[in-house]
């Protein structure tokens, strides 16, 4: 699978903005390419606004267009997010204290928006009448340096499989990670 290093002030804040989340989440929930229109009536929004935040998107790599197709005189543009793993890693310029709190401030706002998605979701779904399954942990692991980064890559390989499948029996099921090493113990 394929890893975007997400390396500026820019590219994060334009990750991080919670509406562009949101057309990324509604991307990968149609799973096939889709219009700014299409987003829009999902999202329930007007296109020009999806529209504008698309082309951030994109600018940065996060969705890409991948065909268009006239429609009653107009160019549609079909757009699909990246498929990959989004990693956010400090670049050349952000030890500058100013840039480096900058960086650490838009990722704790991605990280709030991306818990907050999840965690809605998760009393959303718990308070079904029928039955769902959800299940909440919190694991401290111990490996080292290699054992971890091989653990992460093994666990996006077991996760890929699952990511795109649609039909009859197929249920979705939401999951969210985090991991940091913890330096306090080491």
């Amino acid at each position: 699978m394929e890893t975007m290093e997400l390396t500026t002030l820019e590219e994060i804040k334009i990750y991080s903005d919670p509406y562009r989340l949101q057309i990324l989440n509604v991307l990968n929930r149609m799973d096939r390419a889709a219009t700014v229109k299409e987003v829009a009536d999902k999202i329930g929004d007007v296109p020009a606004k999806v529209h504008y935040h698309m082309k951030k998107l994109e600018r940065i790599g996060l969705v890409k267009i991948v065909s268009t197709k006239e429609i009653n005189g107009i160019i549609a543009k079909y757009y699909e997010p990246f498929a990959g793993t989004v990693k956010i890693k400090r670049g050349k310029n952000s030890e500058e204290p100013v840039i480096k709190e900058l960086i650490r401030s838009e990722t704790n706002k991605l990280l709030s928006e991306l818990f907050d998605q999840n965690r809605d979701r998760f009393f959303k779904n718990m308070s079904k009448d029928d039955e769902t399954t959800s299940m909440l942990t919190n694991t401290s692991l111990y490996m080292s340096e290699d054992e971890a980064r091989e653990f992460f890559v093994e666990l996006d390989k077991m996760l890929t499989p699952f990511k795109k499948k649609r039909g009859e029996g197929y249920h979705e099921y939401e999951f969210f990670a985090s991991n940091i090493r913890n330096k306090e113990e080491s």
